[in-house]
């Protein structure tokens, strides 16, 4: 058989034969004496293999490893394994169902929604509107939310969810309303320095001290140079303070 042929007959095309080759998985025939490969049966047998384990989801890698051994010990490994990762995958799309479930129930769906449910509960305790920091810091929350460990969102919602409180949130608007006030103002403004210890008395003790904790963590610990980044130099400087005011009370 030429290679269009036994491409035709296993059902892939002469391109994907040639990259088998080229990976090793499918040794090449000998070429004839007019130089055109001769496939024969067992050529076949091999690329049909290859071809029913790329389509119960092996790498090339692992199909390389599972041809190596044609006893087919290692083969019933492999897909046991194959099994366990299809298994984590099934919990995981379950899980996103059921959250889209909560999802469409709910009447309006706002930018707040593609946030675990327990943030979802914070963010609509925070003031929404009239205040340019509200609507950075509920932005700033969502990816601190969507970056964390799906383990630990719920933790996460719970260490925010007493700001959202009524008699909370309340003095959450009036720090809003004093970060917008200084938007334009010089890092050594007088009100700079108040606002710190204020919002540093504001948080509540658990979240405080997570927050001086990951700052000592190298994959989480980058949200004070990411407030510094993107907000003006007074706000940034604000949360500069409040960062070494937590670290003396923790």
């Amino acid at each position: 058989m030429r290679i269009g042929e036994l491409a035709a007959l296993v059902g892939v095309s002469t391109r994907t034969v040639r990259h088998y080759h080229h990976q090793g998985i499918l040794p090449e025939p000998e070429r004839l004496s007019n130089g055109y490969r001769e496939y024969r049966l067992r050529d076949a047998v091999a690329l049909a293999r290859i071809r029913r384990l790329t389509e119960l989801g092996l790498s090339l890698d692992e199909i390389r490893d599972v041809l190596a051994d044609d006893r087919g010990r290692e083969l019933r490994e492999v897909l046991a394994e194959l099994d366990a990762d299809l298994a984590r995958q099934q919990r995981a799309i379950a899980a996103k169902r059921e959250r889209l479930a909560e999802l469409l129930q709910e009447a309006d769906l706002g930018p707040d929604s593609a946030v675990s449910p327990r943030m979802a509960e914070v963010l609509r305790g925070l003031p929404a509107s009239g205040s340019d920091f509200a609507e950075f810091d509920r932005g700033f929350l969502g990816v601190v939310d969507t970056g964390a460990d799906p383990a630990d969102r719920a933790a996460l919602g719970d260490l925010f969810r007493l700001l959202a409180e009524p008699e909370a949130a309340e003095r959450t608007r009036a720090i809003y309303t004093r970060l917008d006030e200084i938007a334009e103002a010089d890092t050594d403004d007088p009100r700079v320095a108040a606002l710190a210890r204020d919002l540093a008395a504001h948080l509540p003790g658990e979240l405080a001290s997570a927050m001086v904790a990951s700052l000592d963590d190298s994959e989480h610990g980058r949200w004070l140079d990411a407030l510094s980044r993107e907000l003006p130099a007074a706000q940034a400087e604000v949360f500069r303070q409040v960062v070494a005011l937590l670290r003396e009370r923790v």
